[in-house]
């Protein structure tokens, strides 16, 4: 898919300058320097390990840089507060946060705390807010089953539409097709691109790479912590860098207007001898 509109300085969206950050003496992020365009899907690309979470997680704040600035829309981010962040931005993680006793709609209701003052019940609209993010997720359906009963893909369904409810500016996804069907892969990309077309910054970590060539417009590439690439997925995602990064052969063709990816043999990843 040709890339919806390139990137300007002078365009709004997410931009993270020299981002650096290390846990336990080792670097995880490496002087990230990344650009994701408001109104469009930007797709964060990597082996195990690349560092892929750990950007989403800096940039939502749950975890802090040692260096490097973070801004959206030209806002620096870390000198929100923990209530406007959440108003500006929402995650949605791989690992389930767990919940017991209470139903999905409950769930998604707590999207709605950071734009509710302190002692004010829940709105009219913030109902409407909740079952439209339930409806649009796919979660209605098991909208009043508890957490405990349900399985990995329904709880995917049930972090995003949370997500929804918070009506972020940013929208950051971790693998949002974890645990999913193929159906359920599809359709949760598709809200991704619609979302984008509504005007959100849409950053989201995929393992898929032809996920991304399909459904997203600017392609960011880690390895080791640093970015090896960015770009429209056609120009970026070649068989080089598919082999330079992935270490499998690849061979790039086009398909109803997409890049699609047929891979090769990997590399033998076994220690030499």
């Amino acid at each position: 898919m040709p890339s919806r509109a390139r990137w300007d300085r002078h365009m709004s969206g997410l931009r993270t300058d020299r981002l650096r950050y290390t846990a336990g003496g080792r670097m995880i992020v490496d002087g990230i320097d990344i650009t994701a365009p408001a109104g469009a899907v930007t797709a964060v690309l990597g082996p195990n390990g690349a560092g892929k979470s750990t950007l989403l997680r800096l940039i939502a704040g749950v975890l802090t840089a040692q260096e490097g600035t973070i801004a959206h829309d030209g806002r620096e981010l870390r000198g929100l507060s923990r209530r406007e962040r959440a108003r500006r931005i929402a995650l949605v993680e791989q690992e389930w946060t767990e919940a017991d006793g209470l139903t999905v709609r409950e769930i998604v209701e707590l999207g709605r705390i950071p734009h509710q003052s302190w002692l004010a019940a829940a709105s009219s609209d913030d109902e409407g807010i909740v079952e439209e993010s339930l409806r649009r997720t796919g979660a209605d359906v098991f909208a009043d089953r508890e957490a405990s009963t349900l399985s990995g893909g329904e709880r995917q369904r049930a972090n995003l539409a949370r997500a929804l409810a918070q009506q972020p500016q940013l929208l950051l996804c971790d693998e949002p097709t974890n645990h999913l069907d193929v159906h359920a892969q599809l359709s949760s990309l598709r809200l991704l691109r619609e979302l984008a077309a509504d005007g959100l910054t849409v950053v989201s970590a995929l393992h898929d790479l032809n996920h991304a060539a399909r459904f997203a417009d600017h392609v960011v590439v880690l390895d080791g912590g640093v970015v090896c690439a960015a770009g429209p997925p056609a120009e970026v995602l070649t068989p080089e860098c598919v082999q330079r990064v992935w270490r499998v052969s690849a061979e790039v063709v086009e398909h109803a207007g997409h890049p699609v990816i047929v891979f090769g043999e990997p590399e033998d990843l076994s220690p030499e001898v």
